[in-house]
């Protein structure tokens, strides 16, 4: 059977920079070259600091970097001496999630490999199986058609999407009714059938994948005319959105229907935890709809750089045509305490475990008064009575709100309408 020995990696972005350096880690006989047009981020990749923060990601790339990996710009001669080319010869979807990307790659629940089924397809799985077969039991290791393993990608990322909509339709539902939807979701999950993973109710999914692959499903359902079904997974999407506008809806609502000219602490601008990735964030959204109303936002993030936060805040489909706003509204803080500072209302949207162990009693009494807490993510359920008891007005997600101060909403009221459809983006 054909042996690989020199493997190219076409892309050092979120995937191939960890995937590769991990086979590189598991295989030291194979020589992995990862390449890019992109010399800012290969010169990342070769320093002292990398370009993407992912927990035990740096161990790997030291432990092999200039033994048995490397990071070019070089393309075509790194092609040229490939024996397997990732991207352009088979189609090795990746099924990792950010913030766990070493572990995933070191014990995958699986690893799909699809191609032709021809001889030559064949014998390119046959090698690929064997590069993997390094460290992963073959048991793990499914060999597909194309079309399956394609289709495959994105029908995982589009159940997993599905679910977390699933729980959070039933969060707004919780909120109306007295029920708490972490009772339930414990509740349901421990129904075998159904499972406890992909049940926590939160502001809304965000990254790279689940809505790239659920618009994708979108699209080629409505390419092959079945609009039901294109109509179906188009709804995981929609609720998504109208969570956010719902979160936001009620940071706005319980600051007595303005928030304009208004300090807001944004806590956490990754899309999750263990990662710097901001790519489709429910933060950005959530600071759009309060910058759309005049708030004063003070984001602080642990991971992500000031520069990526105000990029993001000033694209256009946030922004519209005037982003000199991002500099009159939004303020990017190095401290979680600072951010606070005489903030009228402090956001929880990503679920850092660092704010579980902030001084809340510090933070409140740095506050204006009355001092709120917008618990998008669930952290700081164990600590509701110390909050209270300190003073904080409590709003959660899923969670009826069981004492509020009272106010008279103003006649005019602005901010956005739950009652508007959420605006469809356009189909990837």
């Amino acid at each position: 059977m054909f042996q690989i020995k020199k493997i190219c990696c076409i892309g050092a972005g979120y995937v191939g920079g960890p995937t590769c350096s991990v086979i590189a880690s598991m295989c030291p006989e194979i020589t992995v070259t990862v390449v890019d047009v992109n010399e800012s981020r290969i010169k990342a990749w070769n320093s002292e600091t990398l370009p993407i923060y992912e927990p035990g990601l740096n161990e790997v790339v030291m432990s092999c970097r200039g033994r048995n990996l490397f990071f070019s710009t070089d393309i075509d001669s790194a092609i040229k001496e490939a024996d397997l080319v990732f991207i352009s010869v088979l189609s090795n979807p990746e099924f990792l999630a950010e913030g766990t990307a070493v572990k995933d790659l070191k014990d995958p629940d699986r690893v799909l490999i699809g191609g032709d089924e021809t001889p030559e397809g064949q014998r390119a799985i046959s090698a690929l199986c064997a590069v993997y077969e390094h460290w992963v039991p073959k048991s793990r290791i499914i060999t597909t058609n194309t079309w399956s393993s394609e289709l495959s990608k994105l029908a995982a990322n589009a159940f997993l999407a599905q679910r977390i909509s699933s729980i959070n339709s039933i969060s707004a539902l919780c909120e109306s009714t007295g029920a708490d939807v972490e009772e339930v979701a414990r509740a349901v999950g421990t129904d075998q059938r159904i499972g406890s993973k992909f049940l926590k109710a939160s502001v809304g999914f965000g990254g790279s994948c689940f809505q790239k692959d659920v618009l994708n499903l979108v699209y080629l359902c409505e390419a092959l005319s079945l609009p039901e079904v294109a109509s179906y997974w188009q709804q995981v999407i929609d609720m998504n959105e109208y969570q956010r506008k719902r979160f936001a809806c009620r940071i706005i609502d319980c600051l007595f229907n303005t928030v304009t000219g208004k300090k807001i602490a944004l806590l956490g601008f990754s899309f999750k935890k263990d990662t710097g990735d901001t790519r489709e964030s429910s933060s950005i959204y959530i600071s759009k709809y309060l910058m759309d109303e005049g708030a004063k936002l003070h984001i602080y993030d642990p991971k992500v750089l000031k520069e990526q936060i105000i990029q993001d805040l000033s694209q256009p489909s946030i922004s519209g045509d005037n982003p000199e706003r991002v500099s009159d509204l939004v303020t990017v803080s190095s401290d979680p305490y600072e951010a606070c500072g005489s903030a009228h209302a402090l956001v929880i949207c990503t679920e850092w475990d660092m704010f579980k162990e902030l001084n809340y009693e510090k933070i409140y009494h740095k506050m204006l008064k009355p001092a709120f807490i917008f618990d998008g993510r669930r952290v700081l359920d164990h600590l509701h009575p110390q909050l209270q008891n300190l003073g904080f007005q409590i709003e959660t997600i899923g969670k009826k709100v069981t004492t509020r101060i009272p106010f008279t909403p103003s006649g005019g009221g602005g901010g956005p309408r739950l009652n508007e459809p959420p605006i469809k983006k356009t189909k990837v």
